[in-house]
């Protein structure tokens, strides 16, 4: 055998040999590929100086040539370096990045300390234990023992670090907190407490599963499969081989499988669907959610968690596998729901004239967060946006949409994002999601419209510290899959506890508002601290908007800053050193909304004002005359609205330079400015230069001190409004909240060497009751608004954003 293969070996190089170019072959390709290369670009040279009539393209181009061959000395070199390498540690290297970029989720500066720890370590004791160590020249040996020693300490720092949970960030200030006692709490009991009805549990599916027996043959209630091949396009090759061998069907065969909660009694109870998202097919997701399930079951609420677990990812999805499914997730929430109302309607089950068809919410989380929206969009729908000869037509009653840390995007109907409208939409998100790492939930919560005037509303909840497993019981605090946890910043991590304490008061707060009319919660969704006894204590961001809502600014109009969604509305400022719109950027992608960014910034020191300090400047401080303001007048027609109305808008912080003309291209014209102006200034310039470099040192020392030991203080600004006789509404935008900084985020430990910090622009809904100022000696006329301002007179630098300004009702209305 070894002899038939060594001829082999020598057979095939023959032949190699025999078709390989030889030297006057390759030189000739070389010549060849260069002179011509050259000559075109001569030639493409000379036409564009006779175009242009400008000689400084040949320096230009000559430099361009000079720049080409100093790119291929040093990529030769490096090429050659590179085949330098011993043969045996290429092979290795080769195979271990594969490995560890698995190992370590693809976290670069993981792999890269991998790598270099793991081959020092194992250079330097192959040579300290090869027996001829003694042997080895002195600097042989004191490189050998300085890798041992280096690889030594890094597995020691590495053990440092992996060791504790994480590690703190800067503190920042909870700025709703901090007048958190002056909101009134919600007069009821916790919605997450446990109601008054009996929980009973069953099962139903195809019963004939061959890992599950809850869904084979300990099933309670058996199910006909449906025909899924319209809606997967990717259930083939090995990947869908693996998963028809694994799970004994394919997408011919799609089982209705689902864990359901419900109350003991006669009915008939409203009904809520929940469905997982992405995770190990083999890890079973949809139990994950049986907190939710029984405590809705509890308060009369029939829940079923759906099993779509065999849509989900798999080791054997790297030869191929399903992608883009989740509109086959969606239709198969609507399969569900058409068996539940075959249920309902069948006097042999036992859920006959249980279910009220006409108040049903669906539940998702991560990819069954998308899933639900786009349920939501097919059950209005005729036939199937991507293929018209697939009959849909279900048109069930879904009064709300709940989605926990949502993707979006991941399917596109018709190659468009999901839009639906006249629905009640609840999304929750976490700043500490390893998974979805970007807030997605907000671009489809922009994407709801309400065209009715029934009582329609959408709310986003951002909470800090909430990671994207903990709202399911399986998936834990582990949200990068293979990567060891301990790899993970953990340190701000909420209590798995904590966190679905948070779900289950916003969740079951939602569903007896919008399912069972108890309108007693609807205060949660624009103010966490009507709830603070309830909620674990952090950050939350809320975002509301409901059907009553009159926008006077949404900043999608045009292009124009200066116009408004009224037609008579004009935007007017004074002393901005910001003033734009523009999209909105997440951490990933845009929003899909507009928005405006104002920004002011004050120096002091150059004013006659006593200079306060910077962290925390009161109003009055700053003089009048140079007070930023942003200003929405209505000049020709005066805006009316209702005495009862409440003005409202959503704010987030933007972190960009508040004092832009203060470097870059503008240095040059303000250095020349100032030199112009310096020839008539009558103190010296060396007694300038002390007093300049004093406060500078003194202002970076005290800097230093703020960064290390204090928080930024929130932005407080005020709001004035005024009518056509010159009366005016004045009021802090403290009065309902300071605006929150910018949350920052590191979901890896690495991220703290690197020096990488995420964070995105994340907005909160205030409100403001006219009815609260209009005292009675005050004659203001809301039917005659002339102006509504933004008055930048108590933080002395800032950008903030603004959206959605405009009027809606009180929530008591």
């Amino acid at each position: 055998m070894k002899k038939l293969f060594k001829k082999f070996r020598h057979w095939y190089k023959a032949k190699v040999k025999a078709i390989s170019p030889g030297k006057n072959a390759v030189k000739g390709a070389a010549y060849g590929l260069l002179l011509l290369s050259f000559l075109l670009f001569v030639l493409a040279a000379v036409r564009n100086v006779i175009l242009t009539n400008d000689s400084w393209i040949i320096v230009f181009l000559l430099c361009f040539v000079l720049g080409a061959i100093l790119l291929a000395l040093i990529n030769t070199w490096l090429i050659k370096k590179i085949a330098g390498i011993p043969r045996m540690y290429k092979l290795a290297l080769f195979i271990a990045i594969p490995l560890l970029v698995v190992v370590f989720a693809g976290e670069g500066l993981y792999i890269t300390v991998g790598i270099l720890l793991f081959s020092l370590l194992g250079a330097g004791l192959a040579v300290l234990f090869s027996g001829r160590f003694r042997e080895k020249s002195t600097t042989k040996k004191t490189i050998t023992i300085t890798g041992l020693l280096l690889a030594i300490a890094t597995l020691i720092v590495a053990f440092i670090g992996y060791s504790p949970d994480g590690f703190e960030m800067d503190p920042i200030v909870n700025a709703a907190a901090l007048n958190a006692d002056a909101i009134k709490h919600i007069d009821a009991a916790s919605p997450a407490q446990n109601g008054s009805y009996n929980v009973v549990t069953l099962t139903y599916g195809s019963g004939k599963d061959k890992h599950r027996p809850e869904f084979g043959e300990k099933v309670s209630i058996t199910t006909d499969s449906v025909n899924g091949v319209a809606f997967l396009d990717d259930w083939d090759g090995f990947g869908g081989w693996y998963r028809e061998q694994y799970w004994g069907f394919d997408d011919t065969a799609l089982p209705l499988n689902g864990y359901v909660w419900y109350p003991q009694g006669e009915g008939p109870f409203p009904m809520a669907l929940i469905v997982h998202g992405n995770h190990g097919m083999q890890d079973y997701s949809d139990v994950g959610y049986a907190y939710l399930g029984e405590l809705l079951a509890s308060r009369g609420i029939i829940v079923a968690s759906v099993d779509e677990n065999f849509l989900n990812g798999s080791w054997s999805d790297i030869i191929g596998g399903l992608d883009d499914e989740n509109d086959a997730r969606a239709w198969l929430l609507l399969e569900h729901l058409r068996q539940w109302h075959d249920w309902n309607a069948s006097p042999e089950s036992p859920f006959y004239q249980k279910v009220d068809t006409t108040k049903i919410a669906l539940i998702g989380h991560s990819r069954g967060g998308e899933a639900v929206g786009h349920a939501a969009l097919l059950n209005k729908t005729p036939l199937y946006v991507d293929d018209a000869s697939i009959p849909l037509d279900y048109n069930f009653d879904i009064q709300s949409i709940v989605a926990i840390a949502p993707v979006d995007g991941q399917y596109q109907p018709a190659n468009t994002r999901s839009a639906f409208k006249d629905i009640n939409y609840l999304v929750l998100h976490g700043s500490q999601d390893g998974d979805v790492t970007s807030y997605s939930g907000s671009r489809q919560y922009e994407r709801i419209q309400f065209t009715d005037s029934t009582d329609y509303f959408k709310s986003g909840i951002y909470i800090q510290g909430a990671n994207h497993g903990q709202f399911n019981t399986s998936w834990g605090n582990n949200d990068t899959g293979l990567a060891p946890t301990k790899f993970l910043n953990l340190s701000q991590l909420l209590t798995a506890q904590d966190q679905q304490q948070i779900a289950k008061v916003y969740i079951s707060a939602f569903l007896e508002h919008t399912l069972k009319d108890n309108k007693v919660y609807k205060p949660l969704f624009t103010d966490a601290r009507t709830a603070r006894q309830w909620l674990p204590s952090t950050i939350y961001l809320s975002q509301y908007q409901d059907a009553s809502f009159r926008p006077i600014a949404t900043f999608d109009e045009d292009f124009d800053v200066t116009t408004s969604s009224e037609a008579e509305g004009i935007f007017v400022s004074e002393n901005l050193s910001v003033w734009r719109e523009q999209e909105i950027p997440l951490k990933y992608g845009k929003k899909g909304s507009r928005a405006a960014y104002v920004g002011w910034y004050y120096d002091l020191d150059q004013t006659d004002s006593i200079a306060q300090p910077v962290k925390n400047q009161n109003k009055g401080s700053i003089p009048d005359s140079i007070v930023a303001r942003y200003t929405l007048r209505f000049d020709q027609i005066p805006l009316a609205v209702d005495s009862t109305a409440v003005l409202t808008f959503a704010l987030a912080e933007s972190t960009e330079n508040t004092n832009p003309k203060d470097s870059g291209k503008w240095v040059r014209t303000n250095n020349n400015a100032n030199n112009n102006a310096s020839q008539n200034n009558n103190i010296s310039n060396s007694e300038a230069a002390n007093n300049e470099e004093m406060t500078d040192a003194s202002q970076t020392q005290e800097a230093d001190v703020d960064d290390q030991e204090e928080a930024e203080e929130p932005i407080d600004f005020s709001i004035v409004i005024r009518d056509s006789h010159q009366n005016e509404l004045r009021f802090a935008l403290s009065d309902f909240s300071a605006l929150q900084r910018e949350i920052q985020t590191r979901v890896w430990k690495s991220e703290f060497i690197t020096g990488e910090k995420a964070s995105e622009h994340v907005f909160q809904t205030f409100r403001f009751p006219l009815s609260k100022y209009l005292t009675s000696p005050n004659n203001f006329d809301t039917n005659q608004i002339k102006s509504i301002s933004f008055v930048f007179d108590h933080t002395q630098e800032g950008v903030i954003i603004i959206d959605h300004l405009g009027f809606t009702q009180s929530l008591e209305h």
